[in-house]
């Protein structure tokens, strides 16, 4: 059976942490660690979510580690971290009038005003602020950066 173990890290280390355990298993036989699978979720900061069959070789691993702060006692229930499994749309908090920056595409570095949020398609509609002409642009939600929302 295996269980879900929370391992605290430094804050903004937890990628680098899980780094340095992907690098220690893979020198010991996957029968011996016992280790399913590593977590880092962006939500959770400073800490890093493994899928075990044991906590010992995770105890164990951790020394080598610099910046693993400790293991969490007891086990973490699969309902609480669920909702870190499942990814959120990238339009979620992005609203009609909000003014967004473009980070990736042809148009990337404009800046423009969002007129409209399909969060089905993940798309925005928007108009530029540099073009000529208002012409409705639509780019995918992970493409834009908010800078400012409208008062």
């Amino acid at each position: 059976m295996t269980t879900i173990y929370a391992l605290k890290t430094t804050v903004n280390q937890e990628q680098a942490v899980a780094n340095m355990v992907m690098g220690s298993i893979r020198e010991v036989d996957k029968s011996e660690h016992g280790i399913k699978a590593i977590l880092v979720p962006d939500e959770l900061r400073g800490y890093v979510l493994i899928e075990a069959s044991f906590s010992d070789m995770i105890e164990q691993i951790m020394q080598n580690i610099p910046h693993a702060r400790g293991l969490i006692a007891g086990d973490t229930k699969f309902e609480e971290i669920e909702h870190f499994l499942t990814p959120k749309p990238s339009v979620t908090g992005i609203r009609e009038g909000v003014i967004i920056e473009i980070v990736s595409g042809p148009f990337k570095g404009e800046k423009a005003r969002v007129k409209k949020v399909d969060e089905s398609h993940e798309e925005l509609t928007i108009e530029l602020f540099e073009a000529m002409v208002p012409i409705p642009v639509t780019v995918r939600g992970d493409s834009v950066r908010v800078l400012s929302k409208e008062e």
